[in-house]
């Protein structure tokens, strides 16, 4: 290890220098591979004192800084565009296309709500029926389900049809009890000898809702109103049936099709279904602009102050002819920490004043502005 060569002064990248190779075969990326070994070296200090690296070190920190790169800025897209993303196909990577927003994912939430009205949704809604028994009140709907081979706790209930008949099919009852004589109008007009759903009479529409009303409330007031109670599924109706063969529907669901969490068709790998499924791939360092380059640079740069601060901490000091010289592994490790977080915080605040809501309240701030200041401009008078 004592002949290990360190850093000449000078490198040839070729492809393959780099631990995974992800940019070997981008020649932007190899153009600039060697330059940004100098530029390090320099930095560190070379050629006024000797760096601890070899040039497969500083292409290594290249490779990861353009890595950290993109995968800061892809997962600031991700973040900004995931409710749009999620679902969607896996089929083809994201870089560099452009995003259209959706509501997919919000619909897909929005269906639950609608799910419990009855209006929409992913949950079924099913349909049964009990028999009725004359003089029986109560009725036990958990017996129902088992006789179903429904599991135990698992229906519930949404909606019953216990009414009574609608009052429109009562309309010429003369019994209804409405007190409107329609019969005794027929018969002072000579038309006595016709059903009273045979009507000469012209009658305002309002006449008609008023009569239908009126049925109703005779029906509510002086008859037992058609009407049921539900606690725990045992279904308690009013009025008590009188005579057998009547059949009372209700609507239900299943308990555990409302829980089910999983979308229907998004099991497997071909569906972003979480962050680490959006389709993003590493960047293309050719299409990494100046701003985007120099942030890589200086990152670089870090990561192999890191490198060299850890070399030289194998050995605190290094003894020389008469004394020793102390090395500065403590201040490289402290400066290339605080300058990676420093380069992290920089590029994320940079993100987010890109981002969608950042760049409209900008937009809305300008027109602002804008309107204020066309607000002073003198207005024309008019000479005719």
């Amino acid at each position: 290890m004592a002949n290990t060569p360190i850093w000449p002064g000078s490198s040839s990248f070729f492809p393959g220098d780099t631990p995974f190779g992800f940019y070997d075969n981008d020649l932007d990326f190899q153009c600039d591979a060697d330059k940004v070994a100098v530029f390090c070296a320099r930095r560190l200090g070379y050629p006024l004192t000797d760096v601890e690296l070899q040039d497969i070190s500083f292409y290594a920190a290249f490779e990861e800084a353009v890595t950290t790169y993109g995968n800061e800025v892809y997962a600031f897209k991700a973040s900004e565009n995931y409710l749009s993303l999620e679902g969607s196909s896996t089929g083809s990577a994201l870089n560099y296309k452009l995003q259209k927003p959706n509501l997919g994912t919000i619909i897909r939430l929005a269906e639950q709500y609608g799910e419990e009205a009855g209006v929409g949704g992913t949950v079924s809604w099913r349909t049964g029926s009990i028999d009725l028994i004359a003089n029986q009140q109560v009725y036990d709907l958990n017996d129902w389900a088992l006789s179903q081979s429904i599991d135990n706790g698992d229906l519930e209930i949404k909606e019953i049809f216990y009414q009574a008949p609608p009052s429109v099919v009562r309309y010429f009852d003369p019994y209804a009890g409405t007190g409107t004589d329609v019969q005794g109008l027929l018969d002072a007009f000579g038309f006595g000898n016709y059903t009273p759903g045979i009507n000469f009479l012209l009658m305002p529409i309002n006449y008609d809702l008023s009569k239908i009303q009126a049925i109703d409330f005779n029906d509510t007031i002086r008859k037992s109103n058609y009407s049921f109670e539900l606690i725990n599924n045992q279904l308690r109706i009013f009025p008590i049936p009188n005579k057998n063969g009547l059949n009372l529907y209700f609507k239900y669901i299943l308990k555990s099709d409302r829980n089910q969490a999983i979308v229907s068709g998004s099991i497997g790998t071909g569906v972003v279904t979480d962050i680490s499924t959006v389709p993003y791939e590493n960047p293309t360092y050719k299409y990494i602009n100046s701003i985007g380059r120099q942030w890589v640079f200086e990152y670089t740069l870090a990561l192999c102050k890191e490198m060299l601060g850890y070399i030289r901490g194998k050995y605190s000091t290094v003894p020389i002819p008469g004394s020793e010289v102390t090395l500065n592994q403590a201040d490289l490790i402290s400066a290339a920490t605080s300058e990676k977080t420093a380069l992290l915080e920089r590029l994320r605040a940079y993100l987010d004043e890109t981002s969608r809501n950042k760049l409209l309240e900008k937009k809305a701030a300008n027109a602002e502005f804008i309107q204020k200041d066309l607000s002073a401009v003198p207005y024309t008078i008019f000479i005719g």
